[in-house]
């Protein structure tokens, strides 16, 4: 009997959870089909859906070409981070040096500032650079904060790669490189996805730097795109249109934690020492 209330327990709990964590993202899609007054009706589908605030989106502004530039930035920072992750990763968790530890902890800290307290100095170096309203300049601040959490991440499961493996190829002349490339980078494809995933998720959703750094229409990204749509006068807002737009940037991210689920295990490393 206790077993019994215990697993409803969690059951019911893990229920709450889902709902708790899925229903924004419900009620997104409802009032994404809806138009006029029918926005301010509380119901959990809509009577007479309307998908003209999809076609909307498209029509009103350069929305697929904002689409097309978080695509080019938020995959460009995530080859960037994990390139240079992965690098990084493997000098400061397989090569003993004075000051490791601390480089380190310097790493993790330059993550924890805000934006807002580097916004005025990044600007400055995006002008001086000749990047304002460019994706690459866009690019460059994403590293900001996901490179020091690509590389902190890295370095740790670089850390549990098996020191037998190292070993055995450099007793059969392979340079770091080749031991970088040919021997760990396989076993880390699950830490490269999730770091790669979440880097790219903020590199998706960032906004601070986007609208700051970016100036026309055909520079900007899907969450200032989003910001920025009007409705016929100052002070309307077309709900349903930010919804439909909010969906169909939302789905995209949504395919890939599908895709990668795979791949997002621990156990990098099962199987790989024989005996």
């Amino acid at each position: 009997m206790k077993k019994t209330l215990g697993r409803a327990a969690f059951f019911l709990l893990v229920l709450v959870i889902v709902a708790y964590t899925v229903f924004p993202f419900y009620w997104a899609i409802v009032s994404s089909l809806k138009s006029g007054s029918a926005l301010f009706e509380a119901e959990f589908w809509p009577s007479s859906p309307q998908w003209s605030n999809y076609a909307a989106v498209f029509q009103g502004q350069n929305f697929g070409r904002n689409i097309l530039n978080s695509v080019i930035v938020a995959s460009s920072v995530v080859a960037l981070s994990l390139f240079l992750g992965v690098t990084a990763s493997y000098a400061l968790g397989r090569v003993r040096f004075r000051g490791r530890t601390t480089l380190l902890l310097v790493i993790l800290g330059v993550s924890m500032f805000p934006q807002v307290a580097v916004l005025s100095g990044l600007f400055e170096l995006i002008r001086a650079l000749g990047l304002y309203n460019n994706l690459a300049g866009l690019v460059l601040s994403y590293l900001i904060f996901t490179l020091p959490f690509t590389v902190w991440v890295l370095t740790t499961f670089m850390r549990e790669m098996p020191v037998e493996l190292e070993e055995a190829a450099m007793m059969d002349g392979a340079s770091p490189w080749v031991v970088l490339t040919r021997i760990f980078l396989p076993l880390l494809g699950p830490a490269m996805a999730t770091t790669g995933l979440l880097a790219f998720i903020a590199a998706w959703n960032e906004f601070l730097f986007a609208l700051t750094f970016t100036l026309t229409d055909e520079m900007r990204t899907v969450p200032v795109a989003i910001a920025l749509i009007s409705g016929a006068s100052s002070f309307e807002l077309p709900w349903g249109r930010i919804m439909a737009a909010s969906v169909i940037v939302t789905v995209p991210l949504i395919l890939l934690v599908l895709v990668f689920q795979r791949r997002i295990v621990s156990g990098l490393t099962a199987g790989a020492v024989k005996g």
